[in-house]
């Protein structure tokens, strides 16, 4: 049976990830969450002490890093590694939020790090979310879905997975995140956040876990059996 690539998009905290990572397991597919390797990109600069806006130093620093995503069936959880490093928790805190979409929004960041994506794709089998997984990275994908939900909904969300972490942050300090990232990652020159014309709405404010998934898995097992 055929595969399909299934691109999630949408604004932080819409809830990309949990969906994607329920259809990969759902679907057995592999998962890639595309802003996890921004965000390890932007904590190898901060290690580095690199000033953010001294883009030559931070493209000359991109042949150093090495970025991997791989599942530990241990703790049925996805992990991130930067040159070998789990850096799972570390790039989830409040100070790379802050800086990732200043990051990312760099232009030869951004065709770094879609370099790297589009080879997941090589086989198919993959559900990736992100910002421009339906616009760029895979233009072609067989599923788009772009992700929305009510701002304070986001934001609520986002600041109960945090806590849930231990990340010491305030909800203050997540809302006036999550209107930064909004306001950059819409307005920057390269690949800004917007929905892909062949992309289906998913509103999931007044959605269950449960609920979402079962909406897009009757989407892609549809377009499953149109590619078999």
């Amino acid at each position: 049976m055929q595969s399909i690539i299934i691109a999630i998009d949408g604004p932080s905290s819409s809830g990309k990830s949990t969906l994607a990572k329920q259809l990969a397991a759902t679907l057995k597919y592999n998962y890639v969450d595309s802003g996890a390797f921004y965000r390890a990109a932007t904590l190898y600069f901060h290690e580095l002490g690199l000033d953010l806006q001294q883009h030559q130093q931070l493209i000359a620093a991109l042949k150093d890093i090495h970025i991997s995503n791989s599942y530990n069936p241990s703790t049925d959880k996805w992990q991130t590694f930067l040159n070998g490093r789990n850096v799972e928790s570390e790039i989830r805190g409040i100070t790379i939020s802050n800086l990732v979409s200043e990051v990312s929004a760099i232009p030869e960041v951004r065709s770094f790090i879609v370099s790297k994506l589009r080879r997941y794709g090589n086989e198919k089998g993959i559900v990736m979310d992100g910002r421009d997984i339906g616009t760029v990275v895979f233009p072609d994908a067989e599923l788009k879905i772009y992700m929305t939900a009510d701002e304070k909904v986001r934001s609520e969300r986002r600041f109960r997975e945090l806590k849930s972490k231990g990340v010491e942050v305030t909800e203050s300090q997540i809302s006036e995140n999550l209107a930064g990232r909004d306001l950059l990652d819409k307005t920057r020159v390269m690949a800004p956040l917007r929905k892909a014309d062949d992309a289906i709405v998913l509103d999931n404010t007044n959605l269950t876990k449960q609920q979402q998934l079962e909406q897009v898995l009757k989407l892609a097992r549809l377009k499953i059996s149109e590619r078999n």
